[in-house]
């Protein structure tokens, strides 16, 4: 029976072949791992995954049970169980993870209202016993807080929730088709749980007119009439379902022959990646592909078309290389290697491994060539682990040439980042959970308890909860055992844990910054500091200052890759608007106040602190900083005057008057944090 409104079909999703691939291979084959889609604003995303639960087949399960058992295979542990020879039937579940929501409603807990008023350790199931044999997605997960992270990626690994708190001791089955989408725009997954995604489709709307004419044609008629535009596509609706349906039976009887198992192993190694998860999810794609297709043997196309799928998110070495799968390099990975035979009963088959094949019926394909982001040859690696900033750049940059000042609008580049020290509000603050300075926040050590207000959500304190209901207990008119508890008793708790914060960046351009070599120090470090934002989940922005303006280079943003790319493209010189770079920044954090005012600002100051545009130009920028400082902006200034020679110590000045932190250059690196530590407790 149809639903009263449902979603827009799977099949009217125009110009999205390749996503529509990836998400039909997980419904055949759940033990790919599911499918991360990325893309950027208005592409479908949601709209795909959302139409996949309309041709998915149903389940069947035990009747009441809160768990999905599967009647063939019941769990034998299951909290509902002991489960007899009974058999139900319920159509495919989509749940949805939403990127607020608590701990406790993802893996359930105590029944607070029963254990309190009966006396009984009742269990709550939370959204992964939904999830249980379907699908669970997550929206902007990205965006996803770490505590969830981690229960996630638990989750995902045992294939099993477990809950062990207040009293609850339950674990149960939780094995799903994980998907999520993501704007990477909006800040890039943990490297953790971007593995456990078993493919990854990267969604760019198309820039052919025609095909966006079909989009917006397709769109408007289901808005207008949304259920003649579904009649319409009931055919292929049932159609589709029917073809997953006999992939799903054909998939035991797929072969993957010595010789494809050796191919897929060489194009692995080929691409560099960590582990051997990725020849696993390549291994099971291509069985799951050739399924698809109809054959029982598993061919070249069924290789390629895996490994553009399984591979892209895995080849990284690092947070800032660019994503996406260099197809010349898959092909002569496919040359290179042995290819699987062709079955006997298909004399059509292509022995060559011909890459300008279509990839079986229907015409799915891989993404073009043309169309992916590449440099054009292996990215440089970077990592935490690079040499200090104090080690200055290659070796081509002491050459006497380099010596000189960057002439005005040349980009100088950075070297290998270091790991950076700690930069944090010093102030405990109430911000959003991160890893950065201390806060009150949702998750971390319990420091007391609070009164709920209204209907608000959050981990109850059992304790607290009971002492206050306690001294009511007679007047409410209790009797027997058990405890009268009411909506004003209940007690949240008040945890102290890490903020996420808005660290950003304020930098000097100009030609005061010195030598090339000193510029790429400076670049260094803004850019160690960056990865360190990346890995505590930060927000960050980037104001550039230079010439007789100050330019807002990247807005706050949790793409931390944005802002590398931004910093490795800045060009230096001119004079040097110290003033008003100190007043763009205001401005930015005035904005990003109202857009997140739960986010508190980290605002880190990089300059030699001369200010030469304008008159009074010093002086102007003095009392800017002064401004910012009233305003309660916490703040880290890095001075970046030379070492050598005459040292006005200005820029020590500018962070009196910012109520800031001051560092030297050579300071941000973490190596030297032992030696401050020490230098201010002897002081």
């Amino acid at each position: 029976m149809r639903p009263a409104v449902q979603s827009f079909p799977f099949t009217a999703v125009v110009g999205m072949e390749e996503l529509q691939l990836a998400l039909v291979l997980s419904a055949v084959s759940p033990a790919i791992g599911g499918v991360l889609i990325r893309g950027e604003k208005g592409t479908a995303k949601s709209t795909a995954v959302r139409a996949l639960t309309e041709i998915l087949p149903p389940v069947d399960v035990v009747p009441g049970c809160r768990f999905s058992c599967d009647p063939d295979h019941p769990e034998p542990t299951c909290p509902d169980g002991p489960h007899h020879d009974e058999r139900g039937v319920r159509g495919a579940r989509l749940v949805e993870l939403p990127v607020g929501a608590t701990e406790d409603r993802v893996l359930g807990s105590l029944h607070l209202e029963r254990a309190l008023a009966e006396g009984v350790t009742a269990y709550e199931p939370g959204l992964f016993a939904a999830a249980h044999r379907g699908l669970l997605y997550v929206d902007e997960v990205n965006l996803l807080h770490d505590h969830l992270v981690d229960v996630l990626l638990d989750a995902a690994a045992m294939g099993r929730a477990t809950v062990e708190r207040d009293g609850v001791s339950v674990t149960h089955s939780a094995r799903f088709v994980l998907v999520g989408t993501m704007n990477p725009e909006e800040g890039e997954l943990r490297p953790q749980l971007l593995d456990r995604f078993g493919l990854t489709v990267d969604v760019v709307a198309s820039r052919d007119p025609a095909v966006r004419v079909e989009v917006m044609r397709a769109r408007l008629a289901y808005e207008a009439d949304p259920a003649t535009f579904i009649a319409k596509y009931d055919g292929a609706q049932r159609e589709l379902a029917e073809r997953i349906v006999k992939a799903r039976a054909l998939l035991p009887e797929v072969i993957l022959t010595d010789s494809a198992l050796r191919q897929i192993a060489e194009i692995c190694a080929s691409f560099d990646v960590d582990g051997m998860r990725a020849d696993l999810v390549t291994a099971r794609t291509a069985v799951a592909h050739a399924a698809w297709s109809g054959r029982t043997v598993v061919e070249v196309d069924d290789v390629r078309a895996a490994a553009r799928l399984a591979l892209p998110h895995r080849k990284r070495r690092n947070p800032f290389d660019a994503p996406g799968l260099d197809e010349e390099q898959l092909e002569e990975a496919i040359n290179n290697s042995t290819p699987p035979p062709d079955p006997d009963d298909d004399p059509d088959g292509d022995p060559d491994g011909d890459p300008d094949d279509n990839g079986g019926p229907g015409g799915e394909r891989g993404p073009d060539a043309g169309g992916s982001d590449r440099e054009g040859g292996p990215d440089r690696e970077r990592g935490p682990d690079g040499p200090d900033a104090s080690s200055g750049p290659d070796s081509d940059h002491e050459s006497r040439g380099d010596q000189g000042l960057a002439p005005v609008g040349e980009v100088v580049g950075s070297s290998e980042p270091y790991k950076a020290r700690l930069l944090s509000v010093q102030s405990p603050g109430a911000g959003v959970a991160g890893r950065r300075s201390r806060a009150i926040t949702e998750v971390g050590r319990v420091v007391g308890d609070r009164p709920r207000i209204g209907r608000e959500s959050g981990r109850p304190h059992l304790l607290a909860t009971i002492r206050s209901a306690a001294p009511h207990q007679q007047t409410r008119g209790r009797t027997g055992a058990g405890l009268t508890v009411r909506a004003s008793d209940v007690r949240l708790a008040v945890r102290e844990g890490r903020e996420g914060n808005l660290v950003l960046f304020c930098v000097d351009a100009s030609g005061s910054m010195g030598t090339k070599k000193r510029m790429s120090e400076v670049k260094t470090a803004i850019v160690s500091l960056l990865l360190d934002a990346y890995q505590r989940r930060d927000t960050v922005g980037l104001v550039t200052f230079a010439g007789a303006t100050a330019t807002v280079a990247l807005p706050p943003t949790g793409s931390v890759e944005t802002a590398v790319r931004r910093l490795e493209s800045l060009p230096t010189g001119g004079r040097t608007p110290l003033a008003e770079g100190l007043l763009q920044t205001a401005e930015v954090l005035r904005i990003a106040a109202i857009r997140d005012p739960r986010r508190r600002p980290l605002l880190v100051l990089v300059t030699d602190g001369r200010a030469t545009h304008g008159d009074n130009a010093f002086a102007r920028a003095k009392q800017a900083a002064g401004w910012l400082a009233q305003q309660g902006i916490a703040a880290v200034v890095v001075d970046c005057e030379p070492r050598r020679g005459v040292r006005l110590g200005l820029a020590a000045e500018l962070a009196v008057d910012l109520s800031a932190e001051y560092l030297d250059l050579g300071e941000v690196a973490a190596g030297n944090l032992i030696r401050m530590v020490t230098d201010r407790r002897a002081a």
